[in-house]
């Protein structure tokens, strides 16, 4: 096993980083490395698929708080109406297209967590299709992305509950951030201090669902993320390194966490879920949920009159 990223770096050395992890995976689960990288091609697929079917689609989530803002953008950059770069308009619009399908309760990958399931394949898939790069390179970086997570969760738990969103979005920055360097020729060493620069850049990040829905800010959060993993690799390319050792982020992340209050770990009772708009929102839900409950326990009572009458007549 894998024990830290110190201990990442002094195994692998100058090999590659993908194989680092897919050799450790394979001695630790008895599972054949192959298998592990087929695994993964098929979560590649899903979230190719889930970044096309959001990108077009117009319905609302669940919530009815978002919907349609992948669509948005993506008309936007068709229509030169965007004025980022091409690279960060379209990890920003994955991202986006992901955690559409999520708030509408499709199939997507939870990388770490469905909460921020859109920053890894918006990074990854974005830079896929810009630099044209090899779909197989990109399954590798997610080798290495999913390491790194693994590594992480060996000291964190990693959800909103535990521990704010930094949890959530912030890991998956991280772990985006890896993968990119490695996409881009990086050294194990290079992919650490993206995972480094991501990471301790979203320490303290909430996690305050308005309505206790993963709508908002969660949707947007991704998009933004996305592109702040895409700058630590950058930084990290360039031989910028994190002072603070990924190690000891990752222990600050924890005890960081443990600090916050209750109203910000999920619970919907603090941050923007209790803003003015955010209340009104949630006390908006709770009677149509209240009204939900009142037809289905109507119609179950007609239905047992109706086979009550049927049985006596």
């Amino acid at each position: 096993m894998i024990e830290s990223f110190k201990h990442l770096e002094a195994m692998a050395g100058t090999r590659d980083l993908a194989g680092v992890f897919l050799e450790s995976d394979a001695e630790e689960h008895a599972v054949p490395a192959e298998l592990i990288v087929e695994a993964l091609r098929k979560r590649r697929a899903v979230m190719r698929d889930c970044v096309e079917r959001g990108r077009t689609s117009e319905g609302a989530s669940m919530g009815r708080l978002v919907g349609g803002e992948a669509l948005l953008l993506q008309r936007a950059f068709e229509e030169g109406r965007t004025f980022l770069d091409p690279l960060t308009i379209k990890a920003e619009l994955y991202a986006l297209a992901v955690m559409g399908e999520n708030s509408r309760m499709g199939v997507i990958v939870a990388a770490p967590t469905a909460g921020a399931g859109g920053v890894v394949p918006g990074m990854l898939l974005a830079l896929e299709e810009e630099r044209q790069i090899d779909p197989e390179r990109t399954v590798r970086a997610l080798v290495v992305a999913g390491g790194v997570g693994s590594i992480i969760a060996l000291s964190a738990n990693i959800s909103g509950a535990a521990g704010g969103c930094q949890n959530e979005v912030g890991v998956a920055c991280a772990m985006g951030a890896a993968g990119v360097a490695y996409m881009m020729g990086g050294t194990t060493r290079q992919s650490i201090h993206a995972a480094a620069i991501a990471l301790k850049n979203t320490l303290g990040l909430v996690c305050d669902p308005v309505g206790g829905l993963v709508e908002v800010p969660c949707v947007k959060r991704n998009a933004l993320f996305a592109v702040h993993g895409l700058t630590a690799a950058q930084l990290a390319m360039a031989g910028v390194e994190s002072v603070i050792p990924m190690d000891e982020i990752v222990e600050a992340m924890v005890r960081i966490g443990r600090s916050l209050p209750r109203g910000l770990r999920e619970t919907a009772e603090g941050g923007l879920a209790t803003t003015d708009t955010g209340t009104a929102i949630a006390l908006r839900l709770k009677d149509e949920a209240n009204a939900r409950r009142a037809e289905r326990a109507a119609e179950r009572e007609r239905m047992a009159q109706e086979r009550k009458s049927g049985a006596t007549s």
